[in-house]
């Protein structure tokens, strides 16, 4: 075994494989070749003595072996970033910082905040994917992320979650709904409608159908589709096929007539999500979270109305 002749490139390619399942996907991640990236990662296992994939599988799948050797792998990579943390940072926060949002936050939450933490932060390269909450999970505990906004709480051990904000919920209704009648819809209104929802896979989705109590959707007749933009969302029920539930930064984006046309708080009990950082290595990347956490908290506190008194927090899975 010659390890003298490995290097960071190889290993960083050896992970990107793992965590893309796909050595395409991998070198794209890596702006890379896929032919420069194969022949490294063949470089790599020669020189380690092991395979670390198993190329005949599609996705690729890591060799018994190859798990051993990507665990220390990581942690070599982890403790060359640190490295280069604590000469970069100094008493500012500083480098890149690897950021993943879940697809219902990136629109409203992320605005809110970038321009001014890039003007706050120059030194700060802030690398932002837009991912699920599973895919965000798996990243931290890979290594490939340094924090996650999503909605919270996880309590996923090894992960450390910062609360950074509450988001009540509202209902979203057709015209001529007889529930527009109301000053506030309850849980029980709801669970009699025919509601647009997100697809498999996003905590919102399972959040509205916990809080409706329903295992599945009910869908309008003769059309099954589920969206992951809430406009589309928005437009379905303005066509008068269903209703659907809200999150208020995105319902504050429709013009105060719309609000008043087809808006409806929702009340016994009113739902909210937490919106927070989650993070895996507090220690490492801590002045650029910390000063994430700072930044978003005031900038959702100016933008989010207090939750009342007796609302229940919905969890996302």
């Amino acid at each position: 075994m010659d390890l003298d002749q490995v290097t960071l490139a190889q290993m960083r390619y050896a992970v990107a494989v793992e965590s893309a399942r796909s050595f395409r996907d991998a070198a794209a991640r890596c702006h890379v070749s896929q032919s420069g990236l194969s022949m490294q990662v063949r470089k790599l296992e020669e020189l380690l003595g092991v395979v670390l994939f198993d190329r005949s599988k599609k996705p690729v799948l890591v060799t018994p072996e190859g798990v051993l050797a990507l665990v220390q792998i990581r942690a070599v990579l982890r403790e060359t970033e640190r490295l280069g943390q604590v000469v970069a940072e100094e008493d500012h926060p500083a480098g890149r910082y690897r950021l993943g949002v879940i697809p219902t936050l990136s629109p409203t939450v992320l605005p809110l905040f970038l321009a001014e933490f890039v003007d706050l932060y120059p030194r700060v390269e802030l690398v932002i994917e837009e991912l699920k909450t599973e895919e965000i999970i798996a990243r931290l505990q890979s290594d490939t992320l340094d924090a996650g906004l999503a909605a919270t709480p996880l309590g996923v051990p090894g992960l450390a979650e910062a609360p950074l904000g509450d988001e009540v919920m509202v209902a979203y209704l057709p015209k001529r709904d007889p529930l527009l009648d109301k000053a506030a819809v309850t849980q029980k209104d709801l669970r009699d409608r025919e509601l647009w929802v997100m697809p498999e896979g996003h905590c919102f989705r399972s959040q509205v159908l916990a809080y409706c109590h329903a295992e599945r959707p009910r869908e309008p007749r003769r059309i099954q589709f589920e969206s992951g933009s809430f406009q589309t969302l928005i437009r379905l029920v303005d066509a008068g096929l269903g209703a659907t539930v809200l999150p208020a930064l995105v319902a504050a984006e429709l013009s105060a007539a719309r609000q008043r046309a087809h808006v409806r708080p929702l009340v016994h009990p009113t739902p909210v999500r937490q919106l927070g950082l989650v993070t895996a290595r507090a220690d490492l990347r801590r002045r650029v979270s910390d000063a994430l956490v700072e930044l978003i908290r005031r900038r959702l506190g100016e933008a989010l109305a207090p939750a009342p008194r007796g609302a229940v927090t919905l969890a996302p899975q």
